[in-house]
This record gives C-alpha cells, structure tokens and sequence, in this order.
C-alpha cells in the first residue's frame, strides 16, 4: 500500500534531533527523504553513545530510518551545484544551520526558489529567524531553560529539573511536520512553495499550553509542584503499599469513585472538598487523608479497584517494564528492522495508524553512498 505523502521528496540536511525527527516522521508516511551529511563527520549523532551496535550509534538510529544516506560538501562550488540540482526535483528542504547559513553558500530559499519554484524551505533554529536572538546556538537543554520549563519541573523544594528526553526538540520536530505539511496542502491549492520558520523556543514555549495561560490569565508565576497538578487534585503520585503509582482524578464524578475506592466516601459530601476549585484550595488536607489509605494496600491491588471504579491510574513503568507491556506489544509499539551493518535490530514503533495509508518502515541505511553515483539518478 502507499504511503500518505508517497511521492514526496524531502532533502534533510539537518543533525542531531528535531530535524532529523521531523523528516524520520515524513518518511514514516511515505515521502522519500534523502539526509545529507557533512562529507567528512557525517551526523554528529553518529558518534554518540556508549551505546553502540556494532559501531553504530543507538541515538543515531532511533532519528533516522527511512531515508537514504550521503555526503556532501556545501563549502564547495561542486557541492552547492550538487545540492541545488537536488533540491529542483524535491519538494521539501529541512535544515537546521545557523541563520544566515545558507545565505552565505548561497543556498537560501530565494535560490531554492529559482531552481524550484515549488520547493518548500523549513528552517529549524534555536531562537528563529528574527529577533535579538536569532544569531544565539540553541540546544535543547538550554531550551528548556529558558523557556521557563525547568522552573515549572521538579519537586517544590528542589532544584528545577529538565525533562528525562530532549523534549523541545521532539516538539520542535512535530511542530515543524505540522508546517511542512500545510505548505504542501497550500502547493497545492495554490501551485507555491514557501519558507516555513520554526524555532525551538518558540515551540517549547507554545507546549506550556495551560501553564502558560495561567499566568496570562492571573499574572501569577507559576511554581514547581513536584507530581502534583496545578488546576486539579488529586492528580500526582501516591505511595502504595510497596512502591509508587499515579492517579488522576479530573471531575467531581471520578472524585466520587475515587472517594469509595479508597473506602473514604465520607470525603463526597466533605464541605471542603466538594468542588475541584475547593479541592485544589485545601490540597494539603486531602493529600494527607488519600495518601494514608493508599499505603494500606498493594498497586496491584489498588489497580484492580481503580480500574473497576472507573478512576484513571496507573504503574510509574520503568523504560523495561513499559516495552514489556501487553499494550505496546499489541500497538506495535517496539519494532524490528535489519541494518545492512549490524543485522536485526529493534526501534520505538509510530503512533501514526493510518488505516488507508498505513506507515511503512525501512532499512536505515548506514553507508553514505557516492555523490557522484546517486546524483546520475537525480
């Protein structure tokens, strides 16, 4: 079956995460991605680990299958007339060099452009294209600084915390397939390409969604809560008999359910807790009164209720025990694929399930092949 984007080109020429995420996405689909490496280093990701199989880095490989592989020096004139004629018969481009980059080789979207009236330019970047920042290196982790994300992370007395992945650059990623994809629907209204321009700040931002808008709305900073929710209680961690679990409960009917589960109906009728806005203002009390019935008994068993209440919960899985969940397994979620290198190996699955145009994996291809060679088929 083909892919939804079958017969999409996309030139990569962008390292690291959020671009190479991007494009793995659009290959997922069906587009042909092409990933450009510098001609002598190749993907600095190649070469970071330990872990490593058979020399290959396992970061490497969990941004980059579905694409075809080669090198190429844009510091040169063979180079930059290589890479236009590539970009005249691709319809997406994906870099994340420094702005003005491209400029300076003489690749920037206004000479896409000429060659490819068509051509689609997304330009990942720390800070964007604009602004007093745009010259400034963006990494992740200072993404996540900077963008206030740290702050709002962590327990209340500790220090502040970064998220356990490059989270601004995964979102970066997704945020840059969503702009990819409206300007190839607007090509096709249309019959235009354009410049699409996208910074990880701005993306991280945009992700504190409901955190963000409390403080626009009140001008209150907000705070670092640990496990629990800033707009609902009780939503966070409790320790069980013998370790730890998450519960969620969002409405005053799961409260309910949740109140008998714990064979404490008396807290439904509860003046001080009768409404999650209550709920939220007198937090400390209800914790206290909840966390000591949850130590009574087992997450099992505490399971078991819940899920016969109706009250969202669930396991804190380790990275071990979530791959060897029933559920994953039966999403397809862990996937196999072969490596001309290093044989069979195994990779996080898609969460896209496409029933017309379901994704579609290959080989990552670790050999970056002749220029010269691939371009005769350009």
């Amino acid at each position: 079956m083909q892919g939804a984007l079958d017969g999409i080109r996309i030139v990569d020429v962008s390292r690291v995460l959020a671009g190479p995420f991007c494009s793995m996405v659009l290959g997922d689909l069906g587009a042909e991605v092409i990933k450009v490496e510098h001609v002598h280093a190749g993907d600095e990701t190649r070469s970071w680990g330990p872990p490593f199989i058979n020399k290959e880095s396992a970061y490497y490989l969990s941004a980059n299958r579905n694409k075809q592989a080669m090198t190429l020096n844009l510091n040169t004139p063979e180079g930059k007339d290589i890479f236009l004629r590539l970009a005249s018969t691709s319809d997406v481009v994906v870099e994340n060099f420094k702005v003005g980059t491209l400029e300076k080789w003489g690749l920037a979207y206004p000479d896409l452009k000429r060659k490819n009236p068509q051509i689609i330019l997304a330009s990942i970047t720390g800070f964007g294209q604009t602004g007093p920042y745009k010259d400034l290196p963006g990494y992740d982790y200072i993404i996540q600084a900077m963008s206030g994300l740290m702050s709002i992370t962590g327990e209340k007395e500790g220090s502040p915390m970064k998220v356990g992945v490059a989270i601004s650059d995964v979102l970066t990623g997704l945020y840059t397939c969503i702009g990819v994809l409206a300007a190839l629907q607007h090509r096709t209204n249309t019959g235009e390409g354009q410049e699409i321009d996208i910074s990880l700040f701005d993306c991280q931002v945009s992700a504190l969604v409901n955190v963000a808008s409390n403080y626009l709305t009140t001008g209150i900073v907000p705070t670092r809560l640990g496990n629990q929710h800033p707009n609902i209680t009780p939503y966070q961690v409790f320790s069980a008999k013998d370790g730890d679990m998450v519960v969620a409960v969002g409405n005053n009917r799961q409260f309910h359910r949740f109140a008998i589960a714990i064979d404490k109906p008396e807290l439904i009728d509860a003046e001080a807790f009768k409404t999650n806005e209550l709920r939220v203002e007198n937090r400390t009390r209800l914790v206290s009164v909840c966390g000591e019935q949850l130590l009574r008994k087992t997450k099992a068993e505490w399971k078991i209720r819940f899920d016969l209440a109706g009250v969202p919960n669930g396991p804190i899985n380790s990275i071990a025990e979530m791959f060897a969940d029933p559920q994953i397994q039966a999403r397809e979620m862990v996937l196999k694929m072969n490596h001309p290198e290093i044989g069979e190996f195994q990779l996080t699955g898609s969460p896209l399930k496409l029933k017309q145009t379901p994704v579609s994996m290959s080989t990552i291809h670790q050999c970056m092949v002749s220029i010269q060679k691939y371009c005769l088929k350009i």
